[in-house]
């Protein structure tokens, strides 16, 4: 990592020292759930959402006891209700056919899960099972990534190698929990608040704005 980017991450991590996952949930098996109803869906919605679905569906039984269609029901306001009902209730029944109920604790078996991919897996080992050097490579992780200056794809996978060479084990998660918060707050999409951000001097991004202004 250059010294950018060593100061970029220190700042960082200090803006936001008690960055956590937004979405709600009282064990693994519900994160995952949660997780892959967030696809092409806000973290409030899903939260809604899964408060009644929590209450109807305890573990991965209820859900292969269930008709999908009332899983569907449940979920719809979701999004993508009919594939994401689909990959729940099969990957119940993974859960429950080849781990015991349990949800696994290592990358190989978690991309075994239907609709579970390198994203969520990350999110379960690093939230669920504290392993050091998880990124979680969502679209804000991307696009900061790429603002200020530590990657440059949009490729998910590609994002997720760069940063894992360049951040240290220990601070993965919390890194990715601030480039979440910071994304969500400041450096915003479309309309990035360059001006109230601590970030400003040290960023790429911000730098080739203010050139293009003046030109």
């Amino acid at each position: 990592m250059d010294n950018n980017n060593q100061i970029i991450t220190a700042k960082l991590l200090k803006l936001y020292p008690n960055g956590r996952c937004a979405l709600e949930y009282d064990n693994a098996f519900e994160l995952l759930v949660a997780s892959r109803l967030s696809a092409q869906c806000t973290d409030v919605r899903v939260n809604i959402v899964t408060k009644r679905l929590f209450a109807l569906f305890k573990c991965p039984q209820d859900y292969i006891d269930a008709d999908i269609e009332d899983i569907e029901e449940v979920i719809r306001s979701c999004g993508l209700y009919h594939t994401k009902a689909r990959d729940i209730k099969n990957m119940s029944v993974m859960l429950t056919e080849e781990f015991g109920g349990r949800v696994p604790d290592n990358m190989d078996d978690l991309l075994k899960l239907p609709g579970v991919g390198r994203k969520i897996a990350n999110l379960i080992l690093g939230e669920v099972y504290h392993v050091p050097g998880v990124i979680i490579a969502d679209t804000h992780c991307i696009r900061l990534s790429n603002r200020l200056g530590y990657c440059t794809s949009k490729n998910q996978n590609i994002v997720e190698r760069q940063l894992r060479e360049v951040i240290p084990p220990q601070d993965s998660l919390q890194f990715c929990h601030a480039l979440v918060t910071h994304g969500r707050t400041v450096c915003k999409a479309q309309k990035p608040a360059c001006a109230a951000c601590e970030l400003a001097s040290l960023c790429p991004y911000y730098e080739s704005a203010q050139e293009s202004a003046c030109k």
